[in-house]
């Protein structure tokens, strides 16, 4: 029985993938200017670069971050082995590029809150990669010559000739919070540019994620040429491949939607105070644990 309930979910998979691929085939690819990548990039282009990989490649699947962002949101006071052990118990049919940004609800918030974006940040990524990438480091390097892009106790800054931006502590992703319109441009006379970027929130990952691709180097980039390396693997969707192309996840199980479980959590939004944290770029208080958290 087991056997044919397997080869039952495998044939329906190929089968899904059978009939998406035309329709996907169909569609030329989209094409963005510079400047219209870097309006695109710029709201993650100071993201610590593991955080900027996973969202990226998130990104490609757009479909899924809503209801990605909902579960995230009512699960939001799991963390550590809890949270990695329901991602798996629940069965989640999402990719597991989009199931690696369940420990940010505040993330798949942005992402979910403004699905335009979502979208065409991830199409730009599948048609146009290297230009992608081109353009966050137009956007670091803005940053960092006005002075608003410095190392600091929780991340650290290379100079060049490519701007990486890494976590000072690889189990502590921050999360930082800037204004695009303020943080790509000179600073208005007396403006105190230290204040520009707020480092205060962060997520604490550790050795639960691995699985997701979170790890010393198991998210990170060759600026230079133009690679995007997630779970340890070169990350190779493409616009062209995007029906087909599985990108390698050894330790995470991948259900079909059929396969999803009744939930067995209880299910606790985030609280307006919650939500504002990260907004606010200040560490937040989870409420279902009155205590610190992320």
């Amino acid at each position: 029985m087991k056997i044919k309930k397997a080869l039952f979910t495998l044939a329906v998979s190929a089968l899904a993938v059978l009939v998406a691929a035309p329709m996907f085939a169909q569609a030329p690819p989209p094409t963005f200017a510079p400047p219209q990548l870097d309006q695109l990039v710029a709201r993650i282009a100071l993201y610590p670069d593991p955080l900027v990989a996973q969202i990226l490649a998130g990104a490609t699947y757009p479909d899924q971050i809503p209801d990605a962002a909902r579960w995230a949101d009512q699960h939001h006071y799991l963390t550590g082995q809890a949270l990695a052990d329901a991602i798996q118990a629940d069965q989640l049919p999402w990719d597991p590029s989009v199931q690696a940004l369940l420990p940010f609800p505040s993330v798949l918030d942005m992402m979910a809150s403004d699905i335009s974006w979502t979208t065409d940040l991830g199409n730009a990524f599948l048609a146009q990669q290297p230009d992608v990438m081109d353009a966050v480091q137009r956007e670091r390097q803005k940053a960092y010559n006005f002075g608003y892009l410095r190392s600091n106790g929780q991340i650290i800054v290379s100079g060049g000739p490519y701007i990486t931006i890494m976590p000072v502590d690889p189990g502590f992703i921050v999360v930082p919070y800037y204004n695009p319109g303020i943080v790509f441009f000179a600073p208005r006379p007396g403006f105190v540019v230290a204040g520009g970027i707020r480092f205060g929130f962060g997520v604490t990952i550790g050795a639960f994620f691995t699985p997701w691709g979170w790890g010393p180097g198991f998210g990170r980039f060759d600026w230079g040429a133009h690679a995007l390396f997630v779970n340890n693997a070169r990350w190779g969707r493409t616009w062209a491949n995007r029906a087909t192309y599985v990108h390698p996840y050894a330790g995470v199980r991948r259900f079909t939607a059929a396969q999803r479980v009744p939930e067995a959590h209880q299910l606790h939004e985030r609280s307006t105070q919650e939500r504002a944290a990260p907004r606010e770029g200040r560490r937040g208080v989870e409420e279902h644990h009155k205590g610190p958290d992320r």
